[in-house]
């Protein structure tokens, strides 16, 4: 299916937010869907994960202030993002993941991305 990522915004440090990954079709198969990050000039980099059991995995970084969801009806993914710090600020991407053992997948997709901008 397609993603497309939404709810990027500028917010202020120690502000919240809300992203939402929309897919195109059914989500209830996808083994391994989640939240990607990258700023210019560095390397992709996990947020969080979601399996098809609500099974979830976070970056160090953001466990305690990040919360993913997986929501079958809707098709889509939320990530709610509370006390925004600096180094938040990155386009976030939605990420599928097939063939899947535990959070490691064979195949990966990315789709569009959203960008989020913190201010001090």
């Amino acid at each position: 299916v397609q993603l497309q990522a939404s709810g990027g915004g500028l917010v202020r440090a120690g502000g919240s937010l809300r992203l939402s990954c929309a897919a195109s079709g059914p989500i209830s198969r996808i083994n391994v869907m989640g939240w990607y990050r990258q700023v210019p000039g560095k390397e992709r980099e996990l947020v969080a994960l979601i399996t098809t059991d609500d099974k979830k995995k976070y970056a160090d970084s953001v466990k305690g202030r990040f919360t993913i969801a997986r929501d079958n009806a809707k098709n889509t993914i939320p990530l709610e993002i509370t006390d925004l710090k600096a180094e938040d600020a990155a386009i976030y991407y939605c990420y599928q993941g097939f063939a899947c053992s535990h959070f490691d997948c064979a195949v990966q997709y990315w789709g569009q991305g959203t960008l989020v901008t913190v201010s001090s």
